[in-house]
């Protein structure tokens, strides 16, 4: 073994092998000077190996490729390093994660926190090799990314205040309704506020004469050049032409004979539901072979209801006039219920015109759609209250609900900036386990914790605007919900 260790030597140094150089090798095979320096070569070189070999792992670990994903801002982030193929490798720390609100777990190997901003940086990932017994620290820098907010892409520029109908970009509202409570909030929607435009939608409530008390909400079609006029003007007008005592006493008696006649169908099957049967549009004409007295005062209700509705587009006919726009300006759909509590139960009278609906949900939990929605496949299925064709349809009159509650637990009006991303589609309307999750998420169960508190509700309007700002791909259009509670 010393032998081959002479012969390799002399190798390395071009010593050309003799009988000379063999026998001064056998010689020196046992000479003991030679013996320890041969030891002492021998561990120099393992020594220089294993330098070799930490500094081979160090430049493995910084060649390696991580696919560490990337974070998104304002979220919940956790990432462990699998250093399973590197167990000599320690990571000491890494700098740079402070710049975008991150911090790094050395004992664990993990990049944990909820990033504040959307930033793009190189970390650096210092380390170092546990066999060094100096510890000496190397570096690898990694590109990281942090996903911005969707939320914060979306400019929020104000609507021009110089601007022809000029509107507040949110407004809320909370009052007593009758012996209950009602909270509105209605505010412009992402995409009216990322190109600095109005908030279209509308809502209005009031008290009436004869402890009747309406709410209206309306909202404007985003392609209207003055929608956000069309539903003002629409819940203004809507509301004025109820607002007269001897019309509601009237109709009071009306309502009153219908829910309590002793008709060939009893009070009880009518509840909750809407009879279209045998229902004229003339102004206060009843067809004279009608006898039934239910079904007169029907008549009676459902044709004042319509004469209003009728005024409404007739005059929002004569306000683009006279605005010198055009009709088609001032398109928008409109929602309304009218309501009064009887010693039999609360009225509702409700009337649609769009894709905005009404929901009653009963204190059994069960739940009704109080109108029906021109809703499609397109855009076009939509209906406008500025339409004259609405007026000739068969289905007008389906557009009326005459109900009668016993009591209830809540009354909604929401347009569809609220119905499309919390129901999508119009079946969930009337599914008992789809409006079991949008009261959970009133409730706080939602993404941002936000809860609408209808019990302690002495900031109740303000919760509920806040709640509105719920985050949903795809649905940026205006929002407006009303409460009854």
């Amino acid at each position: 073994m010393m032998e081959d260790q002479l012969n390799n030597l002399l190798s390395e140094f071009n010593i050309e092998n003799t009988k000379v150089v063999e026998k001064t090798v056998l010689k020196l095979a046992h000479n003991s000077k030679v013996f320890e320096l041969t030891k002492s070569i021998k561990e120099i070189k393992n020594q220089i190996i294993e330098i070799f070999k930490m500094k081979r792992d160090s430049e493995e670990f910084i060649e390696a490729h991580f696919p560490i994903p990337n974070a998104n801002a304002k979220k919940e982030y956790n990432f462990t390093f699998d250093l399973s193929l590197f167990p000599a490798i320690k990571i000491k720390e890494i700098k740079n994660l402070d710049l975008v609100g991150l911090q790094f777990d050395d004992e664990k190997s993990c990049i944990y926190g909820v990033p504040s901003v959307a930033n793009t940086i190189d970390i650096h990932i210092v380390f170092f090799n546990k066999n060094d017994e100096n510890l000496l620290t190397d570096t690898k820098v990694v590109p990281f990314i942090v996903n911005a907010d969707p939320k914060d892409l979306w400019l929020d520029k104000p609507s021009p205040t110089d601007s022809r109908f000029y509107k507040d970009e949110i407004l809320n509202y909370k009052s007593s309704f009758l012996d209950k409570k009602i909270v509105v909030s209605s505010k412009r929607g992402r995409s009216h506020a990322h190109n600095g435009t109005f908030r279209d939608d509308d809502f209005l409530v009031k008290a009436l004469p004869d402890d009747w008390s309406i709410v209206t909400v309306a909202d404007g079609a985003g392609s209207a050049k003055y929608a956000r006029a069309g539903s003002k003007y629409a819940c203004n007008h809507i509301i004025e032409s109820f607002d007269k005592e001897e019309v509601l006493q009237e109709l009071s008696q009306k309502v009153t004979q219908y829910f309590t006649s002793e008709s060939s169908e009893s009070i009880e099957n009518d509840k909750g539901e809407t009879e279209s049967k045998d229902v004229s549009f003339e102004d206060e004409v009843i067809s004279s072979d009608v006898e039934d007295l239910k079904i007169k005062n029907k008549s009676f209700i459902i044709n004042l209801l319509y004469k209003n509705v009728k005024e409404l587009h007739d005059s929002l006919s004569k306000y683009a006039e006279s605005e010198e726009i055009l009709l088609r300006d001032l398109h928008t759909t409109l929602i309304f219920t009218l309501v009064k509590k009887f010693s039999f139960g609360y009225v509702i009278l409700s009337f649609g015109v769009g894709d905005c609906p009404i929901n009653v949900i009963n204190k059994d939990g069960s739940v009704h759609l109080l109108n029906f929605l021109d809703v499609g496949e397109s855009s076009g299925a939509t209906r406008f209250m500025t339409m004259p064709e609405i007026f000739n349809r068969p289905d007008m009159v389906n557009r009326f609900g005459l109900n009668c509650f016993e009591d209830f637990s809540k009354l909604f009006l929401m347009t569809d900036g609220i119905y499309d991303p919390k129901f999508v589609v119009e079946s969930k309307l009337e599914n008992v386990e789809s409006w079991k999750n949008f009261l959970r998420d009133l409730d706080g169960e939602n993404d941002d914790e936000i809860k609408v508190n209808f019990d302690d509700d002495t900031n109740i309007e303000n919760q509920l605007s806040d709640w509105m700002d719920f985050w949903s791909k795809g649905n940026h259009d205006d929002r407006t919900l009303a409460i009854i509670y």
